[in-house]
């Protein structure tokens, strides 16, 4: 197999094989930032005068050679080609000869693959950043719609005060802009240019490390040699928080639907094309995309602790323990976006029940409602609510049908069934954008 790091002697084939893991097919999603990375340090190189002007033009015209057939999808790793890495370096060999040998100066595999990371990364973060706001736009849209149409709420699994789908649908936009602070966390901490710490000691040619933290759009650079190293691991456990955070909303979501859309409480429902049936039993419509959003969510919350525990007791510089991370993450980035995108489809073929409180059973609902008349009217609290519990024990307690609605109910402050403050909301999200 081909090597940067081949000393003429053989390598056992199975050691090889371990070492190697699934690299080879994660590292595709790397191609286009390896190939990036590698035109800013040509031309960094050109700068400093490692390279002449003319090698340095011709690196970076088949560097953007290789790139077109990155994006035409063409690009694939050779069978005797350890990593992406290698593969670029052979092909600008191919074409250039004893000049594609010279890429690799002042450069290890190191800061290279923690460049391709971090870039890979940054771009993740801003796809998610797009899919979480478009779900967050929908929830407010969705929120505003439905803002006047009452649901029970619940605590422990108990029909506990009145809600609306407003509130309902308004909290889970808000729990994203707490998401979204995180995410943006995570992408700072990937917006930092690790390139010519090479394997974390720095190197002696005389790098620009300012010049390619311009050129690939990093908002700064890792100074410490070091410290860039030790960044690997860390920027993988902060993207996994954040994507830790966006699971957890969406499977409360998910959690919340697949209750509500059943028979037995029928708040919501979706159409037979986004739901599934039973082979026995004609009448079933399964929320299986909500199910399998709600376990892949688990999934993906998952994420963190498996990077905390790969990397908890690893002293500082490069281990090969890292490039397992991508094996952790990789996926789970993969699985949070068709999370975000089945949430916003079923979310958008989601119809809800206006009568609901139709049904008597949700009548006790509505006892703080008459605690708190009886309060503004001049009785102690503890004597309402004394007198109304035992107005529910005997089933003597009724509250009127032309008061359960929005209007009547007397919920004004912000944040509240009556107010449910969405360009306060909005204005937060605006803020947590990066």
């Amino acid at each position: 197999m081909a090597t940067l790091w081949d000393k003429g002697k053989p390598f056992d084939k199975k050691a090889e094989e371990f070492t190697v893991g699934k690299d080879r097919q994660l590292d595709l999603k790397l191609a286009k930032w390896d190939v990036t990375g590698s035109k800013a340090h040509v031309a960094m190189l050109g700068k400093i005068g490692l390279l002449s002007p003319d090698q340095t033009k011709e690196l970076s015209d088949a560097l953007d050679q290789i790139l077109e057939s990155v994006n035409q999808g063409k690009f694939h790793l050779d069978d005797d080609v350890e990593d992406i890495h290698s593969q670029v370096e052979l092909l600008l060999t191919e074409i250039l000869g004893e000049t594609g040998k010279m890429i690799h100066s002042g450069r290890s595999r190191n800061d290279q693959v923690a460049l391709d990371l971090k870039l890979f990364f940054k771009d993740e973060c801003r796809k998610i950043r797009d899919e979480v706001l478009d779900l967050f736009n929908l929830l407010v849209r969705m929120s505003d719609k439905y803002k006047n149409v009452l649901m029970p709420g619940y605590t422990h699994y108990q029909s506990a005060m009145p809600s609306s789908f407003g509130l309902w649908l308004g909290a889970y936009a808000e729990s994203l802009v707490d998401d979204m602070t995180m995410l943006s966390a995570a992408y700072k901490i990937a917006d930092q240019n690790p390139l010519g710490s090479a394997a974390g000691y720095g190197s002696s040619f005389p790098l620009d490390r300012k010049y390619t933290t311009e050129m690939l759009g990093f908002s700064t650079l890792s100074f410490n040699s070091i410290a860039a190293q030790m960044g690997r691991g860390k920027t993988e456990r902060a993207l996994a928080a954040a994507i830790g955070q966006i699971a957890s909303t969406l499977n409360h979501l998910a959690q919340d639907c697949c209750l509500f859309c059943c028979p037995n409480f029928s708040f919501i429902s979706f159409p037979d094309s986004l739901t599934t049936g039973s082979s026995i039993m004609p009448h079933k419509k399964n929320p299986d995309v909500w199910e399998t959003i709600r376990g892949n969510c688990n999934i993906i919350s998952s994420c963190y602790g498996q990077t905390a525990i790969l990397t908890a007791n690893l002293p500082h510089g490069y281990h090969r323990d890292y490039q397992l991370l991508k094996e952790i993450i990789f996926p789970a980035l993969d699985k949070t976006h068709d999370c975000l995108e089945m949430a916003r489809v079923m979310l958008s073929g989601m119809k809800v029940s206006a009568d609901i409180f139709k049904n008597p059973l949700y009548k006790p609902i509505f006892t703080v409602e008459e605690v708190n008349r009886r309060v503004i009217e001049g009785e102690p609290f503890r004597q309402a609510y004394k007198d109304v519990g035992k107005e529910v024990a005997e089933g003597s307690f009724d509250f009127p049908e032309d008061k359960m609605n929005v209007s009547s109910l007397a919920h004004t402050h912000i944040g509240s069934i009556g107010n449910l403050a969405l360009k306060e909301i909005k204005k937060k999200m605006r803020h947590s954008i990066f």
